[in-house]
């Protein structure tokens, strides 16, 4: 495996936030290279590096082929899901109807 690209300056505070935003189902692999100019491919292998071997597989088995993860994959321009029951919800409980 070829060596890992970080950009220079690349905190540890800024690889816990790149390990959690690859961890988060709807951000893309584009946003994560948007904001710290990581691709893809060096997220995988930052990740690879960073966590168990065992947590490594689960996440790559998540994010394979899933099209959250991928901006052209999406059906949905911005935002994220929302429940249709969202306006019924008050303090974490849904509120009787």
């Amino acid at each position: 495996m070829a060596k890992l690209k970080l950009p220079e300056g690349t905190t540890d505070r800024d690889i816990n936030r790149i390990i959690e935003m690859a961890w988060e189902d709807r951000t893309t692999f584009d946003a994560i290279e948007e904001q710290f100019g990581i691709a893809e491919k060096d997220v995988i292998k930052l990740m690879k590096r960073e966590m168990k071997l065992s947590s490594w597989k689960m996440w790559r088995e998540r994010v394979q082929g899933r099209k959250t993860k991928h901006a052209s994959k999406r059906n949905f321009t911005e935002g994220r899901h929302k429940c249709s029951r969202q306006g019924h919800i008050n303090n974490n409980k849904i509120s009787k109807r």
